[in-house]
């Protein structure tokens, strides 16, 4: 058993439970970097990580009442179908076995981005009550367009890179719904949807050879304590304060792999 692998699985459990963030965004950088795993495998071991560990953390905030199911049918029927497809895509141009270096750009771009999101989260937050404010009519007949169109968004990239699910996902939920999305809801929204997404396409990676089941049980082996801890200290933790570091940390680590 590698104690490593399983402490690591613990901090990034703890930091999804609380903030929704940090799955992918976290973890396959992690196993990249610091690990010295292949691109592929680290993405596709990530995605099996993410489904499991999040279902349990999905299951805790379904108890506690803080999923939006309504919400969570139209993301679905935008990442789901798009999950699939990017693994034909991916199947068909051998991207996965044959140029890493694509999936390590790209992973350190959607970092880039994931952390642009967290950043100025707030502001965009602002700017949708803004417009939920003044133009109410419009804002709704377009929200559940909007919401399977993010889903779509989000099933590309993750399914590319294991990365987004948490970050981008929460900024464009509290785009699309600013007043409806409170702290505990949207981390419990958030954390829920990445579950079939991460199953669906995890199960493509497994299908291509490019999971790691011996890492995957040691990371497991931390994460699910972590994630339960987590999401049982996600209505007290600064989550603003973690939001913000994991986003500090995410800009040196994306610009460290696309430079790779």
């Amino acid at each position: 058993m590698n104690w490593l692998n399983t402490l690591a699985g613990f901090g990034v459990g703890v930091m999804v439970g609380i903030t929704g963030v940090g799955g992918g965004s976290l973890m396959t950088p992690i196993l990249v970097l610091l690990f010295g795993v292949a691109p592929a495998s680290a993405i596709g071991t990530d995605l099996w990580f993410a489904a499991i560990t999040k279902f349990v953390g999905g299951s805790i905030h379904h108890r506690l009442g803080s999923v939006d199911w309504q919400v969570l049918r139209r993301m679905w029927l935008g990442s789901l179908p798009s999950s699939v497809l990017t693994l034909l895509w991916m199947q068909h141009s051998g991207i996965a076995h044959s140029k890493p270096r694509i999936l390590l750009i790209a992973l350190g771009v959607v970092l880039l981005l994931t952390s642009v999101a967290m950043l100025f989260m707030s502001r965009t937050h602002a700017y949708a009550r803004n417009l939920r404010t003044t133009a109410p009519d419009r804002f709704l007949f377009l929200q559940p367009i909007m919401t399977v169109l993010a889903g779509g968004v989000l099933g590309f990239l993750v399914t590319l890179t294991s990365v987004s699910a948490g970050a981008l996902g929460t900024a464009l939920l509290l785009y699309i719904y600013p007043f409806r999305m409170k702290a505990a809801r949207l981390v419990g929204t958030d954390i829920v949807h990445a579950i079939p997404l991460t199953m669906v396409a995890g199960t493509g990676y497994m299908l291509m050879g490019n999971v790691n089941f011996a890492l995957l049980g040691n990371l497991l082996l931390g994460s699910i304590p972590g994630i339960v801890v987590g999401s049982l200290l996600a209505s007290k933790a600064r989550e603003g304060a973690l939001r913000t570091a994991i986003a500090i940390l995410l800009v040196v680590v994306g610009v460290k792999l696309v430079m790779t």
